[in-house]
């Protein structure tokens, strides 16, 4: 079996470092191209790092070539509280990807988008990323996955006071939520990885996948 390439945006990240282990350590994967404004603490043979501004990603369109791209960009308005910096990163970089993607005819394009999002939202971060969905989709890429997943669990680098609280209460009432009320529950980001990379490696239907969706997919990458 040829190995494959593999393009990660948001490396640095809560879910996109675990994804990039991941990555590193699977066989299928030859190469890993890493697009940031930081430097990454994992190194490794397979990964090229190329530090540019995601906001400028079409002057890198040469270097934009894999077989898939997995976006796990995402910021939050304490953290970019100038709304039109925060529509740069959460849908112009994202809707970017996908037509460079369809461009460079990459047939696999996934996105960490969130639940709730919605394009006629009157909650400015539900429309944006409701609207990133559609950018994305517009493309037509062969494969394309919008996971929309609920409260992300883990510990993230940066501080996120309110964020933390919530999750708390969350591992407390998880269990409460269950049948339909089940992809509201926290999810962890490891899961949302397994989920990717099976869906990169499967014939699963492209489209939008809820939180508790994603749950399913991940157990079958164990």
């Amino acid at each position: 079996m040829e190995q494959k390439t593999a393009i990660i945006l948001g490396a640095t990240g809560l879910t996109g470092s675990i994804l990039l282990d991941k990555l590193i350590s699977d066989h299928r994967y030859r190469k890993i191209k890493v697009f940031s404004r930081n430097h990454l603490q994992q190194k490794d043979d397979k990964v090229e790092e190329y530090l540019i501004n995601l906001f400028e990603l079409e002057k890198v369109a040469d270097l934009f070539t894999a077989d898939e791209v997995y976006c796990c960009i995402g910021t939050t308005q304490k953290k970019t509280p100038d709304n039109d910096t925060y529509r740069m990163v959460d849908f112009g970089i994202p809707a970017t990807a996908a037509k460079l993607s369809k461009k460079n005819k990459i047939e696999t394009f996934q996105v960490i988008s969130a639940m709730g999002a919605d394009e006629k939202s009157r909650f400015f971060y539900n429309r944006v990323k409701g609207e990133m969905e559609g950018a994305v989709l517009e493309q037509h890429i062969a494969k394309t996955y919008i996971l929309q997943p609920s409260l992300i669990g883990g510990d993230r680098q940066e501080s996120r006071p309110f964020e933390f609280i919530w999750k708390k209460i969350m591992r407390v009432g998880d269990h409460l939520l269950v049948g339909s009320l089940k992809k509201y529950r926290s999810i962890h980001p490891e899961t949302i990885v397994n989920a990717m990379i099976y869906l990169a490696n499967s014939n699963y239907r492209s489209g939008r996948i809820t939180s508790d969706e994603i749950r399913d997919i991940a157990e079958r990458n164990q």
